[in-house]
C-alpha cells in the first residue's frame, strides 16, 4: 500500500467529514484578520465589477444620502461605523464633514481606510481601529449616529450580537441614531444545498483550488450554516472554514435593540426604495436612543 500523500489525505479528511457542521464551533466566520485573507477579501471590496463585498460606487452614493438624511446628521456630526471595512462609508461622511470612528478586524481594510482618509484629505476626521467589533474598546462617546450595514452582525451569536448592540448604545448620545442593516428573514433561502467551482486565483488563494461548499438551515435555531473545503491543488492541502449567518425576525431583533437601551426602532424594508441590485434582500433597522 502506498503511503498517503497530501491530497489523498485530504480527500479522506472530506469524505470522513461530519454530517453537519456544529454551528459556531470554530467561530463562524471568514478569517478577516489573517493578513493574507484580508488582503485578497480587500480585492474584492475594491471591485466595482460586483457588489458582493462592498456594494458599487453609485449604490453607495445613494445609500449614504439616504443614511444622511435618517440618522440626520450635519456637517459637525460624530459618526460610528461599525465594521467599516476598507473606509468607503466612513471617508464620504468624513467629506462632509463628519468626524467618523470606524472599526473593522481586517488589517488590510483598516490600512487602506487609513491611506484613503489620507488621500481625500480627511484624515483628520477619521479615525480607524482594527479590533474585534465583540470587543471593543477606546471608542469615545457622544455620537450622533452609528451604522451596521451589509448584515455584519448575523454573523456572530445571539448573545455576542446583544451586547455589541449595548455598546453601541452606550456611546450615543440621546436621541442619536442606529442604522442596522440585516437579511430580510423573508427572503431568506431556508434550504440546504451544496456546490462546487474551480479558480486559479481568487477569495481563497492565489494558486489554483477547488472550493466545495456546502450549505446547512437550521429551522430550530433560524440558522444557516456553510461550510467552506477549499483544497489547494498544488500542494493538496485543505483550509476548511464555516460561516454561520443568524436570521432575526423583526420581533426578536426590535426586543434586543430596547434591550440594548433604544427607545424606538423603525423597520424600513428594501432601503425604502432605493436602486440597490439587492434591496429587497434586506431591512434596515433604525433604531433611536
Amino acid at each position: 500500500m502506498k503511503p498517503p500523500n497530501a491530497l489523498s489525505e485530504t480527500l479522506w479528511k472530506i469524505y470522513h467529514r461530519p454530517e453537519k457542521p456544529i454551528p459556531w464551533e470554530t467561530g463562524g466566520n471568514l478569517p478577516w484578520d489573517d493578513p493574507a485573507f484580508s488582503e485578497r477579501m480587500l480585492r474584492e471590496h475594491l471591485d466595482e465589477s460586483h457588489g458582493a463585498a462592498s456594494r458599487v460606487e453609485k449604490e453607495r452614493a445613494a445609500q449614504i444620502e439616504w443614511l444622511w438624511e435618517k440618522l440626520r446628521l450635519s456637517a459637525d456630526a460624530r459618526l460610528f461605523d461599525v465594521t467599516c471595512g476598507p473606509g468607503l462609508y466612513a471617508v464620504e461622511f468624513a467629506r462632509r464633514g463628519c468626524a467618523v470612528v470606524g472599526v473593522d478586524f481586517s488589517p488590510a481594510a483598516i490600512a487602506y481606510a487609513r491611506d484613503l482618509a489620507r488621500a481625500e484629505g480627511v484624515s483628520a476626521r477619521c479615525k480607524f481601529l482594527r479590533q474585534d467589533v465583540r470587543a471593543m474598546h477606546d471608542i469615545g462617546s457622544g455620537f450622533d449616529g452609528a451604522i451596521l450595514l451589509y448584515g455584519q452582525l448575523a454573523v456572530m451569536t445571539r448573545a455576542e450580537a446583544q451586547s455589541v448592540l449595548a455598546q453601541i448604545a452606550a456611546v450615543l448620545k440621546p436621541g442619536a441614531r442606529l442604522a442596522v442593516e440585516l437579511l430580510n428573514p423573508d427572503r431568506v433561502d431556508k434550504t440546504d444545498s451544496t456546490w462546487w467551482f474551480t479558480d486559479d486565483s481568487g477569495l481563497w488563494g492565489d494558486a489554483p483550488f477547488l472550493h466545495l461548499g456546502e450549505r446547512f438551515w437550521l429551522a430550530d435555531e433560524n440558522l444557516s450554516v456553510e461550510r467552506y473545503q477549499i483544497v489547494h491543488l498544488e500542494t493538496g492541502e485543505m483550509d476548511e472554514i464555516q460561516l454561520c449567518d443568524q436570521v432575526y425576525s423583526p420581533v426578536e431583533m426590535t426586543a434586543m435593540m430596547r434591550a440594548a437601551g433604544f427607545s424606538m426602532v423603525d423597520i424600513i424594508p428594501a432601503w425604502g426604495g432605493l436602486p440597490l441590485y439587492d434591496a429587497d434582500e434586506w431591512l434596515v433597522y433604525l433604531a433611536e436612543k
